[in-house]
């Protein structure tokens, strides 16, 4: 298989593919099932595929729509006008919410996408009806520090472009700095060709990944926990035990910061644990969804040392 076509590959799990033509320019997506809609949103260098193995466990009860977010690993290059910032994605978010025409959707983010979800319900909320936040960037930790060499690579012409050569081989991409801490386990080869060869192979998709990182900055994310008791709606944070970026305290405040939320953790999981362990996430957002709308979760849980679903005291 050439390059171009590894970029461009994507599960056939995920389903049918859409294109949308938004106000930012055309966003590619993924459609399966049928039922209550689930819209999915991926972080920093990864795409659709990072959802694959959840969605193949949802669709045969739930509608599971996988977007291709302009962060790295996409296929459409955005226009040169389009809005990259942190508040311009997460409108691109609700912009396809209203292109697809979904209601009390429930919307999922993981790494980068889960600190959009955050962006996404506290600027647009209309469209969604529930929450799920795994583990992601909150407050201060956008991105998290180890991360942080992105942003002045993405300033140094031509710094971008050495800094990724080396993922073209596999054993590189298993480093610290690259994925090796983000998921437990390697990745299936044609997923990880996907995340990380996009950018190197497809005009336009390095362009639009320096913009998203010059622009990211911890005031979007903070400006979005200020806000947070505003979004009242049900909520799930299904957070990796794990996790080397994301701390299991910011799990903690994101339950204390939503008013109608709950934690669970996952076990034997980092940040990708759709990755990890996409059967324990996927029965979580099943069992999420089954609940009645209208029950308000006692997010105490979260801090009540008696609870099962208590915050386990720091390593």
């Amino acid at each position: 298989m050439e390059k171009h076509e590894k970029a461009k590959w994507r599960d056939p799990a995920l389903g049918a593919a859409r294109e949308l033509d938004l106000p930012q320019g055309r966003l590619r997506c993924f459609e399966a099932g049928a039922g209550a809609p689930i819209v999915f949103a991926h972080g920093l260098l990864v795409n659709a595929n990072l959802w694959r193995k959840v969605v193949a466990r949802l669709t045969p009860e739930f509608r599971s729509i996988t977007l291709d977010l302009p962060l790295g690993s996409h296929t459409f290059p955005m226009p040169a006008a389009a809005d990259l910032t942190p508040h311009g994605v997460a409108d691109m978010i609700a912009d396809a919410l209203e292109a697809l025409a979904l209601e009390q959707v429930t919307m999922i983010g993981n790494d980068t996408g889960g600190a959009l979800c955050q962006m996404l319900v506290t600027r647009r909320p209309e469209r969604v009806g529930r929450l799920v936040l795994t583990s992601c960037d909150y407050r201060d930790n956008f991105p998290p520090p180890m991360f942080r060499y992105l942003k002045p690579a993405a300033a140094i012409p031509g710094a971008m472009k050495l800094l990724m050569a080396p993922m073209r081989l596999r054993l590189p991409r298993r480093l610290p700095f690259a994925l090796g801490w983000l998921s437990k386990r390697p990745i299936d080869r044609a997923a990880e060709d996907s995340y990380l060869l996009a950018g190197m192979v497809i005009d336009g998709v390095e362009r639009d990944l320096k913009r998203v990182i010059k622009a990211l900055d911890t005031r979007y994310t903070n400006e979005a926990a200020d806000r947070l008791g505003q979004f009242d709606k049900p909520t799930l944070i299904a957070w990796s035990r794990d996790d080397r970026f994301f701390r299991p305290e910011h799990a903690e405040r994101l339950a204390q910061d939503l008013p109608n939320a709950r934690l669970e953790w996952i076990e034997n999981a980092r940040t990708f644990s759709p990755e990890d362990e996409p059967a324990r996430l996927a029965e979580l957002i099943a069992d999420f969804m089954r609940e009645e709308p209208a029950r308000n979760h006692d997010h105490r849980a979260a801090r009540d040392p008696g609870s099962e679903n208590a915050v386990p005291p720091d390593a």
